[in-house]
């Protein structure tokens, strides 16, 4: 191993999120044990104080770290409990470039099932309206990307943290409270959309949601959009459209994989809903993976790429320091397997340094020159979701995506 920079404290890595706990929640599972460990203790009048006594980071691990010993940290762009992948983490300083990430281009691939739409857009969410899906083939949903790609503009929906005059979106479609004005839209780049797998229902076992919309949060939501959509885009519809080929739920839809490179801002949800209009039927996603968010990526194919750290480093060290300092295991160097494997992973920071090392101009959000810019173009009832991207201790960061709960602050 090494010797480390004294710069530890002060840096960034990724970790591979899982499906499952909020971002947060993997923040916090974090932050201990960076708090806790010797590569992370800050620097006092310009010296390393990476070489603190042991006895000292045992002191630390043994007693509840307490708000004023915690490293300050903060994500590049956050992800819901329902998705995974890359999350992008900033220390220290590195929080300060934690907003580059908010709008680099990101590479997701989602799963979408057809037939059925949800207040969130994927599968987390309360079932809206069910839709005819037996017509739709891989060649339709192909033949309908085009439209997609390029520049276009999305609107958030209604179910969303996004606030108006001060009060979340979610609100005003809870309580029945007609919007004061429409949402506005945002222009966003789609830099590549590709279908890349089509199952049948006999091959899958992905469900519609059990949850239905009642029929009288229905009436509120329909309140709610009167001033939700301008008068050009028509009302969207939130009642039932069941399929006359289909009998019984007991045939399943088909799913389709897409694959998306995107700017950021891109609401990855309101993509498979917007295709699943565009196609005549319904769509949510059921499974959402960020594949790369700069130039760390889950599968590095580039000199320059960046690998992530792996979730299960961080669950394992969490439950070992519920025992005794004894039981840890350290290698030949003194490190922790997770402090380890942070460190083969981590983008130093010194003072005065930026991020332009680790992106690309494209990966900074300028135009790919490979992929054609058409007009804008805009979906049937394109909507989207926005969030906040969360940073701790005072490392504000804000970013536009989409999110799974109506009060979740995490993005994708």
């Amino acid at each position: 191993m090494p010797k480390v920079a004294s710069s530890t404290l002060n840096s960034l890595f990724a970790v591979v999120k899982p499906s499952g706990p909020a971002s947060m929640t993997v923040v916090n599972t974090i932050k201990p044990l960076l708090s806790s460990s010797r590569l992370f203790l800050p620097q006092k009048d310009g010296k390393d104080t990476n070489k603190a006594s042991k006895s000292n980071v045992k002191r630390r691990r043994k007693r509840k770290t307490g708000l004023k010993d915690m490293v300050k940290m903060g994500t590049g762009g956050t992800l819901d409990p329902l998705a995974d992948g890359v999350l992008v983490l900033g220390l220290g300083d590195g929080t300060k470039q934690l907003a580059t990430f908010l709008d680099c281009v990101k590479e997701y691939k989602t799963t979408c099932l057809l037939g059925c739409e949800t207040d969130s857009y994927d599968s987390q969410g309360v079932r809206v309206r069910v839709a005819p899906w037996s017509h739709v083939t891989r060649q339709s949903i192909e033949e309908v990307l085009g439209k997609f790609r390029g520049e276009i503009m999305q609107t958030p929906p209604i179910f969303s943290a996004l606030k108006m005059d001060g009060k979340p979106l979610y609100e005003y479609a809870r309580n029945g409270i007609p919007l004061p004005r429409p949402i506005p839209p945002r222009k966003v780049t789609v830099h590549s959309l590709d279908i890349v797998d089509w199952t049948e229902g006999t091959d899958h076992g992905f469900r519609w949601p059990e949850r239905v919309l009642s029929s009288a949060d229905k009436e509120k939501m329909k309140k709610a959009l009167e001033g939700a959509i301008r008068n050009d885009d028509g009302k969207p519809s939130i009642e039932d459209e069941p399929d006359p080929a289909v009998q019984d739920e007991s045939p399943r839809p088909p799913t389709f994989v897409l694959t998306m490179k995107v700017s950021g801002g891109t609401y990855v949800r309101s993509l498979a809903h917007d295709i699943g209009h565009a196609v005549g039927s319904a769509a949510h996603v059921v499974t959402l993976t960020r594949t790369r968010q700069g130039k760390f990526t889950l599968e590095p194919n580039r000199e320059d790429d960046r690998a992530c750290v792996p979730w299960q480093v961080f669950e394992e060290a969490a439950k070992e320091d519920e025992g005794a300092e004894e039981m840890v295991h350290r290698d030949e160097n003194g490190y922790r397997k997770w402090e380890a494997e942070v460190l083969k992973r981590l983008v130093l920071f010194d003072d005065g340094a930026n991020v332009s090392a680790i992106m690309s101009t494209t990966e900074m959000g300028g135009t790919d020159p490979s992929v054609p810019q058409p007009a804008p173009q805009v979906g049937e009832e394109n909507v989207s979701i926005t969030q906040s991207a969360t940073a701790v201790d005072g490392a504000n960061v804000s970013n536009s995506q989409p999110t799974t709960g109506l009060d979740e602050q995490g993005v994708v």
